[in-house]
Order: C-alpha cells, then structure tokens, then sequence
C-alpha cells in the first residue's frame, strides 16, 4: 500500500488518487495537488487540480461513521437525477465505491465557482437589497426541488416516504445513542415527545435533509448556482427541510457564529417572510410547524452531538468544534419549547 505523501490533506492520499484519476478521467493528466474546503464539520471536502482542470472530490470522515450517514453513493446518485431540473447542482463526474483508493468511498464532481455565505459579516458587505435577492432565491428554490417527481427523475426508489416522520424519530435517536458520551435528560424527553406527537404527512418529495445557505453556493450576481451536500437526501415529507432552515435562522440567532448566522444580517428575509415565500411558490399546505421543529432541533442535536464525540477524540478535521457541545443541549431545550408553543 502507498504511503500518503507529506503534502497530502488528512484523508486524501493524493498517489492512490492519480492512479484511480488516470483510469477513471480520461481528461486528468500531470500530478495531483489538493486543499481541503475549510468549513465541512461532517463529510470532507477538497479541491483537486491537475493544472489545468480543477475537480472536487467528497468523501466521508476520519473515523467513527455512523451507520446509514455519510452515503457517498446517495449524494452522487440524486445530484445525477437533479441535473436536469431547475435545481442547480454541480455536474457529477464518478463514483469510487472501492474503499482501497482512499480508504473510502467518495466522488467527483465539477468545481462550481460561487461563495458558500455562513457569517452575517459576509452578507453585511453586500448591503441589504442584495442580501434579500440571495435569501429570497435560497427559498425558491427549495420550494422548486420539493416540486419535482421523484419519478420522473428516476429516484422513485430513493426512499420510502410512508412512515417518514415516525423513522426519522427512531433514526435520529439511533444516531444520538451511537454518540453517546454524556447524560442528556432532554433528549429522552424530547424523543418520547415526538414518538407520541407524529402528526400527518405532507405529500411526499425530495428532501435534501440539510438545506441552509452555506449548503448552497452563490454566484457574484447574487444568483444561487448550485445546491451541495446531499449526504441526508432521500423522499419523504418536504416540511422537514422547510422547518429545518427555519431552525437555522433561530439558532444562528441563538449561538451566533457557533453555528451560522448568516440569517440575521439586514436584508435576510424573516421567518415570517420565508413561510410565505416558501407557501406562494409550493402547492403544498403549511400546518403549523411545531412537530417538525422539534424534530429538527432534535435531528441537528444529534448531528452535532456526533461531531463533538470525534473532536472529543480527536478525530474532526478543521476548527470550530469547542462550542459544539454546549449548541446540542440549547437545541434540546428548544424542541421542547417548540412542540409546547405549537
């Protein structure tokens, strides 16, 4: 087996790359530099270059994946099925399942050029009209991936939609128990609490799982160019995204740059101003909403309670993971809030 070289990004052995690149990627030619994209707190990702033609390779964590998350296949598959949409995800390239090349899955795609927009700082520059055209085209297009039929893309197998809710419940609390380091009371409470609360389903759909505006990329006309980070795709019910990127907006609120908060710069539509936009441009009825906030303040704690356990062991690539902890428990605390207020 090749050793990694020294200037290979943790992950990536840059060697066993080119020799899959050069069977794989007719078009590939000349040694392989990369850097690893700062910012991903789950799957890894980098920029990989020729020096002429620059790719993106995905691929799960350093150690400690949970069972059933970081589907290299699932992501590759649904923005393959997407390409032709009016959601914009970047060109797909291949696929390795050969966990030999890099000691995982992963996969390459085309580098979209445009700006992953996480801070209100960053928003803040480009003044409030433009902050308001870009928040307002990350919710049309939600609104337009929740639009298309799985079937006509060829993604009616993608998942199984009846029962949705209620396997997210049980999902989540699996994946929470797999990161088990500490006590957390609130969490048993709210688990019993969503079990016994699930109400009906919204008609089923896309669900990209992890929709917010540093998961989409903007262009320098303030366009959206692509949506990424598809690891939590699958069908089910649709409210799921929309209630979690209300989540994001209260949180980013909440812990500030902790997590992301890019929602509170002047300009970013309110949530109010979201459910309304989202309603106008969807068929779909919007109940209330408490139910699904629960569950994703209860699915995004178990998520980071997952990265904490890595950082704790020293096994998460990048910065910003301190505060990861203290962010699980406020999340906790605010699904039970919601499933009260709604």
């Amino acid at each position: 087996m090749t050793t990694a070289a020294p200037h290979d990004p943790p992950g990536l052995d840059l060697t066993r790359l080119a020799e899959w690149f050069a069977g794989t990627l007719p078009d590939a030619a000349g040694p392989l530099t990369a850097r690893l994209i700062a910012g991903g707190k789950s799957n890894l990702t980098y920029e990989v270059s020729d020096g002429r033609t620059t790719w993106v390779v995905r691929r799960p964590p350093l150690g400690h994946v949970l069972a059933t998350a970081h589907d290299m296949a699932r992501e590759y598959r649904v923005m393959s099925a997407l390409r032709d949409t009016e959601v914009p995800v970047p060109t797909t390239y291949a696929h390795c399942a050969d966990p030999d090349v890099l000691g995982a899955p992963f996969y390459v795609m085309e580098r979209v050029a445009g700006t992953a927009y996480r801070h209100a700082a960053e928003l803040e520059r480009l003044g409030p009209q433009r902050t308001r055209v870009i928040s307002t085209g990350l919710v049309d297009t939600l609104a337009a991936l929740h639009a298309v039929d799985p079937v006509a893309v060829g993604l009616a197998d993608f998942g199984r939609p009846e029962g949705f809710l209620a396997r997210q419940v049980g999902r989540w609390k699996k994946q929470l128990d797999a990161s088990y380091c500490r006590d957390l009371p609130a969490a048993d409470e709210l688990h019993a609490r969503l079990v016994s609360g699930v109400p009906p389903e919204s008609a089923p759909g896309i669900v990209h799982g992890d929709y917010r505006l540093d998961n989409v990329l903007t262009d320098d006309r303030d366009r959206l160019a692509a949506v990424i980070d598809w690891e939590m795709a699958t069908l089910g019910d649709p409210l799921t995204d929309l209630a979690l990127l209300v989540l994001y907006q209260r949180l980013g609120r909440l812990v500030g740059v902790a997590v992301a908060d890019a929602s509170s710069a002047p300009g970013f539509l309110t949530e109010d101003e979201i459910l309304q936009r989202y309603a106008t441009r969807s068929t779909r009825d919007l109940p209330p909403l408490g139910f699904h906030l629960g569950l994703a303040a209860f699915k995004l704690a178990a998520i980071l309670e997952g990265i904490h356990y890595r950082h704790l062991r020293g096994q998460t690539v990048g910065a910003g993971f301190e505060r990861l902890g203290e962010v699980t428990d406020l999340l906790l605390d605010a699904g039970l809030t919601y499933l009260k207020e709604h």
